[in-house]
């Protein structure tokens, strides 16, 4: 709902600016033009991030993250297998190709 007033503050603002007479409805219309317009952006993004959020029952609980955080043992790291390591082949000597 907000969106949609900074979106109308906006237009408003916009109309003001070209149909003012004076130096002052032309600031007033300015200024209404720029916060409708930054308020609109802020909104806009706002809903996005929001719908993209996860839900609050999705995040962990406290001594789930509690029991993350935690240090593993030595023994248990060790354990874990490591990715074989591929050799590369020896790049041939430069001086010897000119």
């Amino acid at each position: 709902m907000l969106r949609w007033i900074m979106l109308a503050l906006t237009v408003v603002g916009i109309a003001l600016t070209f149909s003012a007479k004076s130096a002052g409805l032309l600031g007033v219309g300015l200024l209404l033009g720029f916060v409708g317009l930054f308020g609109t952006v802020f909104s806009l993004a706002a809903d996005r991030v929001s719908a993209s959020a996860r839900p609050e029952s999705a995040m962990a609980a406290p001594e789930d993250l509690a029991k993350m955080r935690e240090r593993r043992p030595v023994a248990a790291v060790k354990s874990v297998s490591a990715p074989p390591v591929v050799k590369m082949a020896a790049e041939p000597n430069r001086e010897r190709l000119h």
